[in-house]
């Protein structure tokens, strides 16, 4: 029609954020960049009291729709994403341990400290908080859906089935027309709070070694991760991978990954995984599969144990990452969760968790964490077409339904 306007896409709408967030925190007056801040911070305020409810929503209608084999669904889901999280940290460390000596410093950790510490604060904040934390509405979620799952096969239950199904169309409503279209303002606000204080720049001057090769482990482990699932699915998984960018990129401004499950969950619609499946594994990963997160954080701290001669063996390192798979299911919702959720298992490799060093592990994850949780956002990709293929041919034994445009 001539009469319609042609919209421009989620993916040049991120990429302009961060060019302008990036311009505005480096060269306008710091007034500029703390209204954005502002602005950035209190719609912050609201998405991370969404994101439970979203979690709520998602995981609750994804497990009831099940008609049957609903504890092996979540079970295979939650299984395969520890595995995965196990793997990519123990990848982190033995690329840690082979490269990193050979360039980090002391002198580093001082450096980054003074970097990070002059973001600028909002001017105010509206005192929004979620009703539950992200733990809590997961929990809440596994119950509800496994016991309306089972109540639907006995015949019953109906009523808070279709409950669950409305309220999930809230939600999808309130994701549609306000948090979506409201995303690349958020991005924005994060990128000119980096540029301003410098965090960005000072990371890529003194620690581009150490980022080029975690972002490379980022890439290599999704690569593999899709390669693996492309491979049992048989779905092209260069294709596949492609598809999931716009997830990626959200996620990469966002520095959530609860934050980027409405985009994600289209990404994995445009790679063929069916709806049911994907409306359950997408909320479910982004707050249990951390491949992303676990390499960033078992390389800082690897990094933090090298440069002050700590004891870094892997055999100490391996019981750090598989306390952390479970520990960072509380991690999404906020960026540097990841890192605030490890903060009381450090003790564990022998840096207290409220010492300097804590400082400036916090410090160095968070500049990076943008594309640890974006690596953790494309990987839940992968596992759902894993996924798909398990409860089809292995649980229910049933054909995969093919969706209808």
């Amino acid at each position: 029609m001539a009469n319609e306007k042609k919209k421009m896409g989620l993916i040049p709408k991120l990429i302009i954020a961060i060019i302008l967030g990036i311009i505005v925190g480096t060269q306008l007056p710091a007034i500029v960049t703390q209204i954005a801040v502002t602005i950035s911070s209190n719609f912050g305020k609201f998405l991370n009291f969404i994101i439970p409810l979203m979690i709520m929503a998602f995981v609750t209608k994804g497990i009831s729709d099940l008609s049957e084999g609903a504890g092996k669904l979540l079970l295979a889901t939650a299984g395969l994403s520890y595995l995965s999280t196990l793997v990519a940290g123990s990848a982190s460390y033995f690329m840690a341990k082979s490269i990193f000596p050979s360039f980090i410093s002391k002198e580093m950790a001082a450096d980054i400290t003074e970097a990070t510490g002059r973001s600028l604060e909002a001017v105010f904040e509206i005192p929004l908080n979620p009703i539950m934390d992200v733990t809590s509405a997961l929990v809440l979620a596994f119950m509800m859906g496994l016991c309306i799952s089972i109540l639907r096969q006995n015949g019953s239950g109906q009523g808070f089935y279709k409950l669950v199904n409305e309220f999930s169309d809230i939600i999808n409503m309130v994701l549609e027309k306000a948090i979506i279209p409201l995303l690349p303002l958020f991005i924005f606000g994060n990128f000119a709070n980096m540029a301003y204080s410098g965090s960005v720049f000072a990371i890529l001057q003194i620690f581009v070694k150490i980022f080029v090769c975690i972002i490379a482990l980022h890439l290599i482990y999704l690569v593999v991760l899709f390669l693996i699932a492309g491979t049992y699915s048989k779905k092209n998984p260069f294709a596949s991978f492609k598809k999931a960018i716009p997830g990626y990129l959200t996620a990469v401004g966002t520095q959530s990954s609860a934050a980027s499950i409405p985009v994600n969950v289209e990404c994995n619609k445009k790679i063929g995984v069916s709806k049911q499946i994907r409306e359950f594994v997408i909320p479910l990963c982004a707050t249990c599969h951390m491949p992303g997160s676990i390499i960033t954080l078992t390389a800082c701290v690897f990094t933090l144990l090298h440069m002050y001669q700590m004891p870094h063996s892997y055999a100490l390192m391996i019981k750090f990452i598989g306390i952390l798979g479970i520990a960072m299911v509380a991690a999404p919702g906020a960026p540097g969760g990841a890192v605030m959720s490890a903060l009381p298992f450090l003790p564990v490799v022998g840096i207290p968790s409220d010492g300097p060093l804590a400082s400036i592990l916090i410090s160095l994850y968070l500049t990076q964490d943008s594309f640890g949780t974006a690596a953790n956002v494309a990987g839940d990709n992968a596992i759902s077409m894993i996924v798909e293929q398990v409860y089809y041919k292995h649980i229910v034994k049933k054909p995969i339904p093919v969706e209808e445009d």
